[in-house]
């Protein structure tokens, strides 16, 4: 057999002359560390500070929640809670898992409050993450220095405050999910109910009954213009004005005319010379740092924002905005909290800050201290800019307008806080003509203090004039006595009710701006010229409510199950006690109240109208947004009318034909005002705004063409601002951006979707803004920009 013959480039049976090469050895993995925060923007600002060694994701807020469309809880066995992952957080839950197989550690960030607590706690059940690799952190301030303390002291879920969460949450389902079937059977369908927000509803339905039954009383006021009598006579140039006080040595209450008249005799017929003179030195100390209740109230009344802009405004002030060469700083501190503590490192920034903008004078000896406030949270600090030497004008350029005006807001609060009383002098004139005493006051600052560094605040000088002593003479210019009557007390603004929900401990700090817009968006209040005025339906549900519920719409007994709430975050409660205590009561009520309320679907106000269509007598009906009428023959005649009778108006017609389908276009009202659409709705849905005059609002042409089809390019508004599209839509769906207008991100409004729990955003359509969930086209909840979540419907 002859051998194989070996050709050059044949080596199969050479010994090989060098070692075969080895595989490349892997590098071995970097160990990295897991950070998850709510938002992405809070995501952002971390990164930064944290570095490549961390990987940093946000949650979107909760992943897990009670089931939307029934009760969830079981409440014949310890309350259990049946959570589910929310709609639309499935994907966020598979990125964060994926993310989970490359980490040593997880360091749960969520916000320092029970609802975090709760948010780290689901994030642990839903990942499944081991105990040993689960770290809690929390920071009152999203800078440097407090991530990294945070982070070098980890600690674990604190599983009382957790259940206090867990408590409110499961008591405002019942109640949201019990009381709003009642309210359907006896009432209408779609009117709800709920724990907080019905004693909220309470407190203005009351108010609107003290004003409809209060009756006015008379009362007469008496000034007395004077001046000083000199060698050369009176002096018209010191004239000032005093006013009556007593009769007698009684206090002044004149009820009507003739009982003026007769004090004014007396007077012209005395002699006016005074009896004494005061002058006392009055410290005014600044007001301690903004608390959530305080901000909200300032906002509402110098900015005249809502309290859901305020707290949207300050959750980005908060997460991190964008502050030139720093990047992404968070720049106040956590804007949830009823705490006026301030930490001793912050105070001693503002007090460095003070000496060098002024004087040793505005610099008290001590940093203030402010008083605890009963049952607030210590542990967090007072609203305050993390870091003093950031005056809101060097970030002016950084900030949006609403940004930073309240920056400005917050950041003049802390700094007047840190220093020295504004001091006046105030003088008080007293003399006696036949037995009526007058009296005048006046006040000159002495020394302005912590005044000087508040923009727009006026202290005007109301100043008596000099050389007013005991024994001097004055002579009467003018006697005036004047009408008044009394007035009834004034309808909540959004301010004074929430300083009235948190002087009865309604609520908590993060659920004020919740409350608001809640009670607005039921239709049982009206929020019109900037004061709630309750509706009749409001009237009507809150009656019967207190009528059957009488303990669960007691404001005393709601701050009491507040109490609670606290006593379970701090392991000196039971929350399944709690829940047994609040259940039985209410169970109770309940049972008696599906017997005994007055059912009015099935026993209706008939009214004397009647219905042109079939002849029988029109019935008082309610819907969500009030009552109308009906006709007592459905459902064989559907006919309705508003309250006054008058029938819904026809569309009227435009004389126009739809480009779409040659019907002719009218114009409806909806919503948003009036509109035109394609009469032969719903088969042609074609519709385009218009202007007061009913002629259609064409859009504005670009000047230039579609390179797809040749029609002219227009601009329309989307979800991130303007863009140039196509005229020829749906036919052609060429868009692009218009040249010169960069885009910008869509807005955060600091809530969270009901849906899935991702932060909502501002975004814009052809009828203007709405909120929108930020997690499309995974989740696509929208609501108006009016329109807020409803915790407690059912």
């Amino acid at each position: 057999m002859a051998k194989k013959k070996t050709t050059a480039t044949d080596t199969s049976d050479r010994t090989p002359t060098r070692k075969t090469a080895r595989p490349a050895r892997k590098k071995p993995r970097k160990t990295k560390h897991m950070v998850i925060v709510e938002s992405p923007a809070k995501a952002k600002t971390i990164n930064k500070y944290l570095g490549s060694k961390y990987v940093v994701m946000a949650s979107m807020g909760h992943v897990r929640d009670l089931p939307k469309n029934r009760l969830g809880v079981d409440l014949e066995n310890g309350y259990e809670p049946h959570y589910q992952t929310i709609r639309g957080k499935g994907m966020t839950l598979q990125d964060l898992r994926k993310a989970l197989k490359r980490v040593d550690k997880v360091f749960l960030a969520p916000d320092p409050d029970r609802e975090g607590e709760a948010i780290a706690w689901h994030l642990i059940q839903a990942l499944k993450i081991p105990e040993e690799k689960a770290l809690r952190i929390q920071f009152n301030e999203i800078t440097p220095k407090a991530v990294a303390e945070a982070i070098a002291n980890p600690g674990t879920i604190n599983i009382d405050r957790v259940n206090a969460q867990q408590a409110r949450r499961i008591l405002d389902r019942i109640v949201g999910y019990k009381l709003s079937p009642l309210l359907w059977e006896k009432i209408a369908k779609g009117l709800s109910a709920g724990r907080v927000q019905s004693v909220a509803v309470k407190l203005i339905v009351e108010r609107e009954k003290e004003i409809q039954e209060f009756e006015p009383e008379e009362y007469w006021r008496i000034r007395v213009q004077a001046t000083p009598v000199g060698e050369d006579g009176p002096d018209p140039d010191k004239a000032f004005d005093l006013e009556v006080k007593e009769v007698d040595g009684e206090a002044v209450r004149l009820g009507n005319e003739a009982e003026a008249r007769a004090v004014v005799d007396r007077i012209e017929n005395a002699a006016l010379v005074i009896n004494t003179v005061q002058t006392r030195m009055r410290r005014e100390n600044p007001s301690p740092p903004f608390t959530t209740s305080t901000l909200q109230q300032s906002a509402s009344t110098r900015l005249r924002f809502s309290a859901r802009k305020t707290m949207m405004v300050a959750q980005q002030l908060y997460e991190g905005v964008e502050a030139g060469d720093e990047g992404s700083v968070g720049l106040i501190t956590y804007m949830r909290t009823d705490s006026f503590r301030v930490a001793g490192e912050a105070a001693e920034a503002s007090r460095n800050l003070i000496g060098n903008l002024f004087d040793k004078d505005y610099l008290p000896e001590e940093p203030p201290v402010y008083g605890k406030r009963k049952g607030a949270q210590e542990a967090h600090e007072a609203i305050r800019p993390t870091d003093p030497v950031r005056t809101p004008q060097d970030l002016k350029s950084c900030l949006t307008q609403d940004q930073f005006k309240l920056y400005n807001l917050i950041w003049e609060r802390f700094m007047a806080s840190q220093m020295t009383p504004a001091r006046y002098a105030t003088t008080e004139v007293r003399l006696d003509a036949g037995g009526i005493l007058l009296t005048a006051r006046g006040r000159v600052m002495e020394f302005d203090g912590f005044t000087r560094i508040l923009s727009g605040r006026e202290d005007p000088q109301d100043a008596l004039p000099s050389g007013l002593e005991e024994g001097l003479e004055l002579e009467r210019l003018e006697t005036d006595p004047t009408q008044h009557f009394t007035e009834p007390p004034p309808r909540y603004s959004e301010a004074s009710l929430v300083k009235t929900l948190e002087k009865k401990g309604i609520g908590r700090p993060s659920t004020y701006a919740a409350i608001l817009s809640t009670i607005s968006d039921r239709g049982y209040v009206k929020f019109k010229d900037r004061k709630f005025t309750a509706t009749e339906l409001g009237i009507l549900v809150t009656e019967k409510l207190c009528t059957h519920f009488p303990k669960v719409l007691d404001a005393g007994f709601t701050s009491r199950m507040e109490q609670e709430l606290d006593r379970i975050a701090g392991s000196e409660a039971d929350w399944i006690q709690v829940l047994d205590e609040f259940y039985l009561l209410f169970r109770q009520n309940l049972e008696a109240a599906y017997e005994n309320m007055e059912d009015l679907k099935k026993n209706p106000e008939v009214s004397e109208k009647v219905c042109e269509k079939c002849g029988k007598n029109f019935i008082v009906k309610f819907h969500k947004r009030g009552k109308f009428l009906a006709c007592s023959g459905y459902p064989d005649c559907k006919n309705t009318r508003s309250m006054d009778g008058v029938p819904k108006q026809p569309p009227e017609p435009t004389g126009l034909e739809c480009e779409k389908c040659g019907a002719p276009l009218v114009i409806r009202n909806g919503r948003r005002g009036r509109f035109i659409a394609c009469s032969a709705y719903p088969k042609c849905r074609n519709t385009k705004s218009c202007d007061e005059a009913g002629k259609p609002i064409e859009p504005e042409k670009t000047g230039e063409d579609c390179e797809k089809c040749g029609a002219p390019m227009v601009i329309r508004i989307g979800r991130r601002g303007r863009f140039a599209a196509c005229s020829a839509y749906p036919k052609c769906r060429n868009t692009k951006t218009i040249k010169g207008e960069a885009e910008k991100p869509p807005e955060k409004t600091g809530e969270t979707c009901e849906e899935c729990g991702a932060g909502m955003v501002i975004r814009y359509g052809r009828r203007g803004a709405f909120q929108a969930c930020s997690a499309y086209p995974r989740c696509k909840h929208t609501r108006s920009v009016e329109t807020q979540p409803q915790e407690q419907t059912a």
